[in-house]
């Protein structure tokens, strides 16, 4: 396998980068690796090759790049190493294998030149299957081409059951072809899901001074289309470019499944008809099979050569076809098993962000992916959201994967004190500075420098401090009250707020100019209701908190206490949940969380999410009011003996009856 990253992460996911010479990172399109990602330099970093070892160096203006979690400048990359740039995340694999005996991997290009040769044959699936063609029996009649062609497809059966690197599976396929076929050059063109190749390799018998003279792999499109559109294999001998097509290989246009132009780059073949360098010489025979999995075309096998005394039979075309028949199915698990293996590795780097959220939903996986993009870098970050949604836990856990881990994380309340007092609070003050101020006092913002700064409820920010605020973003320093001299800073600062902002801006409450400082990225915290799956495990995870805390057992929450819990609308969030388990703890005397154990408000309004179970609730209270009314009436409205006829605490009686709209019945106090 060939020096490479592979991006696990990001908007490249999925795609490998052959490590070579100078590799360069950044956002730039003509960046080896363009990533397109506005909070990067232009250049951000570079990998480049230094004899046998791979070193990782930074740019000046770049902003931070991690390895294995930990901010660098200058690195010598070691296999496995994952590399964190922004949002992008790249797996270091260094280990390398050969094939230089029979070959070398290859670039491929995709030629447009039309093609025609002096003879072609075009066999379809049943016709290379059939051994009736003469010239195939007489090949496969002779003992030494008999043997040498089972012991090939033998050794084929044995490659594809012991390499599990598709890359590697690849050319060892073109390898042995290259035995069975006397081909100088050839390629796989493996098909995505999309429609569109996502994998090419290239393999190459010349040495590497005649690869750089004569240039890369080239395959014809010509060609490629018609194998992958009619599932035939093709076969020419004594081949002419740049003439008309013959009768056999029609100008058609390009089927649905074809290479659109446009998708050159993305699968890492390029249009020949812009070399880098030097042009190929005149191919003399070609010939190309499909590769089928479950009556799908998932690829194509193409080989040539340019010697003009060698010849392909059809023969050789049924053997290639055959070695293609078996590669096919472990080319296309080689294919899921490295999908499978790249969507596993984005999962641990998600499960590795570091937060104290509790929630699987799509849309807390969605804010556990924004904060594994925004924790490494230092932009500033506004966090909206509904009040007790969770606001501050995101904040915090920006803070806990940025390289400020270590340093302090101070958070602000913006409407906690009045303007006077705040901003002491936030900028400090000299001694002297007004009357009472005995002594210097740093700001928070100052005793934050290094760490992370969050100013909750930013929105109610007095307008003169929004001044202030706005200069320590623009500036990286802040004046101490009654100071002389600006005092720069070293921080990151987050933002949350409930209000609309935007609104607050055109009632002229709020800066424009502040917010855009401030919004540089955000971060929607979702209501609670709209993601009614994290219900149940948020009031499992209270429950463990209160009840470690109870002076009784408590084992659990009923269904029916999770049913209204997932059917009521939460407009306090998370933190009214939080509120009613411990309100349920507090006043509940079983083992597990009842219904009759939550506040009112949660029985009698049921939300439309709670319709398939009302007529149960209903039917259950009717019930209870029975027997509460019945044991009354047997002992004359005294609900001390009434609790003690139906087993129950006097005081759960009384809250049950107020749970139950029973207040003022059988003489209990309203």
């Amino acid at each position: 396998m060939r020096p490479k990253l592979e991006a696990i992460a990001g908007p490249l996911e999925g795609a490998t980068f052959a490590l070579a010479g100078e590799v360069s990172i950044g956002r730039d399109p003509c960046s080896a690796i363009s990533i397109p990602d506005s909070s990067l330099a232009a250049r951000h970093c570079v990998v480049i090759k230094e004899g046998e070892q791979f070193h990782l160096r930074t740019t000046e203006n770049s902003g931070s790049v991690l390895v294995n979690g930990l901010p660098v400048k200058d690195r010598l990359l070691q296999d496995g190493d994952e590399i964190k740039i922004s949002g992008s995340v790249f797996l270091v694999i260094l280990s390398e294998g050969g094939l230089s005996e029979t070959g070398s991997a290859s670039s491929v290009a995709l030629n447009e030149t039309e093609l025609q040769g002096e003879s072609t044959q075009v066999l379809n699936r049943a016709e290379l299957l059939a051994l009736k063609d003469a010239e195939a029996l007489k090949m496969l009649a002779t003992p030494a081409a008999l043997a040498r062609g089972w012991n090939n497809l033998l050794r084929m059966c044995g490659i594809v059951g012991s390499i599990r690197s598709l890359e590697d599976l690849e050319q060892h396929v073109l390898a042995l072809i290259a035995e069975i076929v006397p081909a100088e050059r050839g390629a796989i063109l493996s098909l995505g899901d999309d429609g569109n190749f996502t994998a090419v390799t290239g393999w190459d018998r010349r040495t590497e001074a005649e690869r750089q003279v004569e240039g890369q792999v080239e395959v014809s499109r010509q060609v490629i289309d018609r194998v992958m559109r009619e599932r035939v294999a093709v076969l020419i001998n004594g081949l002419r470019d740049n003439a008309l097509p013959d009768n056999d290989l029609p100008d058609n246009p390009l089927p649905d499944n074809a290479l659109p132009d446009n998708d050159l780059r993305d699968s890492g073949l390029r249009d020949a008809s812009s070399p880098a360098g030097a042009s190929n010489p005149q191919v003399h025979a070609l010939l190309a099979v499909p590769l089928e999995v479950f009556n799908r075309v998932r690829g194509v096998i193409y080989v040539d050569t340019c010697d003009p005394a060698v010849s392909f039979d059809s023969g050789q075309l049924r053997l290639v076809a055959a070695v293609g028949t078996v590669a096919a199915l472990a080319l296309e698990s080689a294919r899921r098993l490295q999908t499978l293996e790249a969507e596993n590795r984005r999962l641990k780097a998600e499960i590795h962000v570091q937060h104290d959220m509790v929630g699987d939903s799509p849309r807390m996986r969605q804010i556990y992916q924004m904060i594994a993009k925004i924790g490494p870098m230092d932009s500033t970050t506004l966090i909206c959201g509904q009040s007790g949604t969770g606001k501050e836990l995101v904040a915090r856990a920006i803070h806990r994967n940025s390289p400020r881990a270590d340093k302090p994380f101070i958070a602000i309340n913006c409407a906690a004190m009045p303007e006077t007092l705040m901003e002491s609070e936030m900028f400090g003050y000299e001694k002297g500075a007004f009357t009472g101020a005995a002594a210097q006092k740093k700001g928070k913002l100052e005793l934050a420098n290094g760490g992370t700064v969050f100013l909750d409820e930013i929105g109610e920010l007095a307008p003169t401090l929004q001044a202030k605020l706005l200069r320590v973003l623009q500036e990286r320093v802040l004046d101490r009250l009654g100071g002389t001299h600006p005092i720069p800073l070293n921080i990151r600062i987050l933002t949350a707020t409930n209000r609309d902002l935007t609104e607050e801006i055109r009632k002229g409450a709020f800066r424009q100019d502040l917010y855009y400082r401030l919004n540089v990225v955000s971060v929607t915290m979702p209501a609670l209701r709209d993601r009614r799956e994290d219900i149940v495990p948020l009031a499992e995870y209270f429950l463990a908190k209160f009840a470690a805390r109870a002076p009784r057992r408590i084992s659990g929450i009923s269904r029916e206490a999770q049913s209204c819990l997932v059917g009521y609308d939460w407009p306090g969030n998370v933190r009214e949940l939080e509120n009613t388990i411990e309100r349920a703890v507090v006043l509940g005397t079983s083992e597990s969380i009842m219904p009759e154990d939550l506040p009112e408000t949660m029985l009698e309004n049921p939300s439309p999410g709670a319709v398939s179970v009302g007529h149960y609730h209903e039917t259950i209270a009717e019930t209870k009011r029975d027997l509460i009314g019945k044991a009354l009436q047997q002992n004359h409205g005294n609900y001390t003996h009434a609790a003690k006829a139906l087993g129950l605490h006097p005081n759960y009686l009384h809250r049950l009856m107020r749970n139950l709209n029973m207040k003022g019945e059988g003489g209990l106090p309203d």
